[in-house]
């Protein structure tokens, strides 16, 4: 019995390849029919800079004709900073959507792709030094700030650290509303990051479509003065102020076209800047 049923693994591990690049789901939290994020293994070589992005996915359907299977690959922000061991990511299901249609029914245990060659221009070093720095998220945008605000560099380089949120409904608000929280209860992260430097978190959720205390697209509330007001800081100067932006592409330009009329010049890792934003993620 024990050679018979050895012998049948050994002709099925020869039937099906094995996954490229394959790291382990290891957890899986869905907030909404649209939004989810989960945890996988991390390559014991990798390398990355809070804030960057990697390709990951999941094997094709086989060729009709041929079989063969190509790889289902996407960008996406690694939601987990750059010292933790495992890597998080935040994604949005797309019901036709080739890739997250599929992803969004992994579970604990299944295995994706995961290419681990992480780039990205959200990160400290394509930006000038600055005293006070804006995150802009819309929707699934939020995943590189994720990593950010759990990175201690962050507060080493910024006196204050503001995270805007937009999204339609209040649910959507979740994933980051539970990780601020969790920044300022947490033991670990209160004692990683200093509860002096937690207390420069602001966070500025709005909504789009539910009502909540603030609604209303962030352009918006920037360009009649609202988002300054409730915060009590003074307009976008060039001379202090640093921005990231991770949204969908009209959100991108909106946010790109108010940054430069106040001054702002966008940076890159090769000429750091006053605002960088990623363009490879959408979302």
């Amino acid at each position: 019995m024990t050679d018979q049923s050895t012998m049948t693994d050994e002709t099925t591990a020869r039937a099906v390849p094995a996954l490229p690049d394959a790291q382990t789901v290891t957890a899986v939290t869905h907030y909404t029919d649209r939004l989810f994020s989960f945890r996988v293994t991390r390559p014991a070589s990798l390398r990355f800079r809070s804030g960057e992005f990697v390709m990951i996915g999941l094997m094709g359907d086989p060729h009709p004709e041929t079989g063969k299977q190509k790889p289902l690959l996407r960008a996406y922000s690694i939601a987990s900073p750059s010292w933790d061991e495992e890597l998080e990511f935040y994604s949005i299901k797309v019901e036709d959507g080739p890739l997250t249609s599929r992803l969004q029914h992994i579970k604990v245990g299944d295995e994706i792709i995961l290419k681990p060659k992480p780039v990205g221009t959200l990160v400290h070093d394509a930006l000038l030094p600055g005293k006070r720095i804006y995150f802009f998220a819309t929707g699934t945008g939020f995943a590189p700030f994720a990593s950010l605000l759990r990175e201690p560099e962050t507060y080493e380089k910024f006196d204050e650290v503001i995270i805007t949120h937009t999204c339609r409904d209040v649910a959507e608000l979740t994933y980051g509303a539970d990780l601020i929280a969790e920044l300022k209860s947490d033991e670990m992260m209160v004692e990683l990051l200093g509860e002096e430097n937690l207390a420069k978190i602001r966070y500025y959720p709005t909504t789009t479509r539910e009502q909540s205390p603030t609604m209303g697209r962030v352009t918006t509330l920037i360009e009649n003065g609202r988002l300054f007001a409730d915060l009590g800081v003074p307009p976008l100067d060039p001379a202090v102020d640093r921005a990231m932006v991770c949204g969908s592409l009209e959100f991108n330009k909106d946010i790109a076209a108010l940054m430069e009329a106040a001054g702002l010049r966008e940076g890159a890792n090769s000429e750091p800047g006053e605002f960088v934003i990623e363009k490879a993620f959408v979302g």
